[in-house]
């Protein structure tokens, strides 16, 4: 982690991740583009998502999350900072002369070779199916839906465990403790997502926030009545409602979210607890 000397009080508890182990290179500009920023808004204007918008401009980096390159063998060439995740991300020139980004691992270097293939050598970067993967090796970038690209474990420092081989099902434990079957036919790539010591990051002033496209987050109990149910009131007061509500009135206190009839329900064995 960077820490900062405390020329201001915004500055005293900040830290950052360290950035020395990227290429001080720019991005390679064939796979950028420009995404138009909705700020939380849907097609009607309507604000779907509160405190999102403002931030500094960023350019969307195409990152290779399958298998597009199936079969043949790639070298790393830069590790790069990538503003729309968390994670770095490698450039990698593949055997067929095209570059495309992927997700970087843990102790990925400039220079390593990788490779994805059904069955491949049991090395951090690699892609391979599930089955081929032995019992205790760490995942990440895990495909749910067979050719829809990783899903799971994709954000810095992320990673699943491989607890079992089972009848056409490999058996994970993913980082929030929940154990669930994922079709052993699907791919995933070996080691854990880069960028570790991201949760330990420390904001450290509210227009660092601002910088990042994070709008205030006001507390209901300073609305008033027309606006929240913790609203209104003279001074600090109580809650005022038996059970904690969004500010649509939607009970939130132990309540179950989870779509009952959600197609992946049958395949979690174990919820986070």
């Amino acid at each position: 982690m960077k820490q900062y000397n405390p020329t201001t009080p915004g500055r005293r508890q900040m830290t950052s991740p360290s950035y020395h182990v990227l290429s001080r290179i720019s991005p390679f500009k064939p796979l950028l583009k420009r995404v138009q920023r909705a700020s939380g808004r849907n097609n009607q204007g309507r604000i779907t998502t509160r405190h999102q918008g403002g931030g500094h401009k960023k350019l969307y980096r195409m990152v290779d999350f399958g298998e597009e390159k199936l079969g043949k063998n790639g070298v790393v060439l830069t590790l790069e900072y990538d503003p729309y995740r968390t994670a770095f991300i490698a450039l990698v020139l593949w055997a067929d002369g095209s570059r495309r980004y992927i997700l970087a691992p843990h102790n990925l270097n400039v220079g390593d070779n990788i490779e994805i293939k059904e069955s491949g050598a049991l090395k951090v970067g690699n892609r391979m199916k599930l089955k081929s993967i032995p019992v205790g090796y760490k995942i990440y970038n895990i495909e749910v839906q067979s050719g829809k690209g990783g899903q799971l474990a994709r954000s810095a420092g992320s990673w699943a465990e491989v607890l079992s081989q089972d009848s056409n099902y490999t058996h994970i434990k993913l980082s929030s403790g929940s154990i669930r079957k994922v079709p052993w036919e699907n791919f995933a790539s070996l080691g854990q997502v880069s960028n570790i010591e991201n949760n330990l990051v420390v904001i450290g002033k509210a227009g660092r926030s601002r910088w990042m496209g994070v709008r205030p987050t006001v507390r209901g109990s300073v609305m008033n009545p027309v606006d929240h149910p913790y609203g209104g009131g003279e001074g600090r007061t109580q809650r005022g409602t038996r059970k904690p509500k969004t500010l649509w009135g939607k009970v939130t206190g132990g309540h179950k979210t989870r779509n009952k009839k959600k197609w992946s329900r049958n395949l979690i064995v174990q919820r986070r607890k």
